[in-house]
């Protein structure tokens, strides 16, 4: 089984569902609640395990109801949780969701005890970091945090995968720790100050990713698919074509499909697709973790 490890977030999400998105100041009434777990890191390993992984997570949740729900939700799939912290000091992480009858969606975050994962949390896993045959870090965890995630990783041999989400806005200092770069498009153009509209600029934004220090950067383009640059040259990965529901862990299946196909040593294109797949899946429905695909599902819309 490819080994995968996961360094981020786990959350509660409330997600309202509704015809439309509110505008400043707004009410919008008539919306249906869907209470799931999720968080990026927490999605991005059940993504990961759902495919065939043997996956593990470093987070932390707080000492509560919801905390204990999330640790024993994400045991239950399967994942390895040994280093998953628990913390008096503040709630487990909470996001509050909105999404459009497009499935487009408005996200706030309470981050809570995502904060509380300290880069020594991380150095007391260095046995997991050994393990991993990828490592896939996102930024709901402090920076200090994520990047002594790569270090490890990097010391262990293992490959590392940044999606550099939320994306803070002081930028990041430590691409070059990154094996592969996933911002998506609005991430992309914050990194370079590059506009990104379509694959020319998408592939011009890649570029000066890569030259902030990033090895190879995909940046991932919603149903235009992604744009990978990297020392082989680019790849265009078109997305296969969905009714979108919920856009909501999108990002974190292609993460999590990802990471599962390079440990699974699959040449980038096959990488790509599988993990378009499995991203345009969690598309079709509602919710975050609720929505991932299982191997078999994205196998044969691969397939067509």
């Amino acid at each position: 089984m490819p080994r995968v490890l996961i360094v981020g977030s786990a959350n509660v999400d409330f997600t309202v569902a509704l015809p439309r998105l509110p505008r400043p100041g707004e009410t919008v009434s008539e919306g249906t609640l869907l209470v799931a777990r999720g968080g990026k890191g927490a999605n991005q390993a059940v993504a990961a395990r759902r495919l065939g992984a043997d996956v593990r997570l470093i987070a932390c949740v707080g000492d509560d109801a919801s905390g204990r729900e999330v640790r024993e939700a994400l045991a239950a799939e399967g994942i390895g949780v040994d280093a998953v912290l628990t913390t008096a000091a503040a709630a487990t992480g909470t996001a509050l969701i909105v999404v459009d009858a497009a499935g487009h969606n408005q996200i706030a975050v309470a981050p809570g005890a995502n904060r509380a994962l300290a880069p020594a949390a991380v150095d007391r896993c260095a046995d997991d970091f050994a393990w991993a045959e990828v490592v896939v870090v996102s930024l709901e965890v402090p920076l200090a945090t994520a990047r002594r995630a790569l270090e490890q990783a990097r010391r262990h041999g293992a490959l590392t995968i940044l999606n550099p989400a939320p994306l803070p806005d002081r930028g990041l200092d430590f691409l070059a720790l990154a094996d592969y770069v996933t911002p998506n498009e609005t991430e992309a153009a914050r990194l370079t100050g590059l506009p990104v509209q379509d694959l020319a600029s998408a592939g011009e934004a890649a570029a000066a990713i890569r030259a902030l220090g990033a090895a190879r950067v995909i940046v991932t383009l919603g149903a235009a698919g992604v744009l990978a640059d990297g020392p082989d040259g680019r790849v265009h990965a078109p997305a296969p074509r969905v009714t979108a529901v919920d856009t909501t862990g999108a990002g974190d299946a292609f993460n999590g499909a990802l990471a599962v196909a390079l440990a699974e040593h699959r040449p980038l294109a096959d990488a790509l697709g599988f993990a378009n797949a499995a991203a345009a899946l969690a598309c079709t429905k509602r919710g975050a973790q609720p929505s991932l695909a299982t191997r078999a599902e994205v196998e044969a819309r691969v397939r067509g």
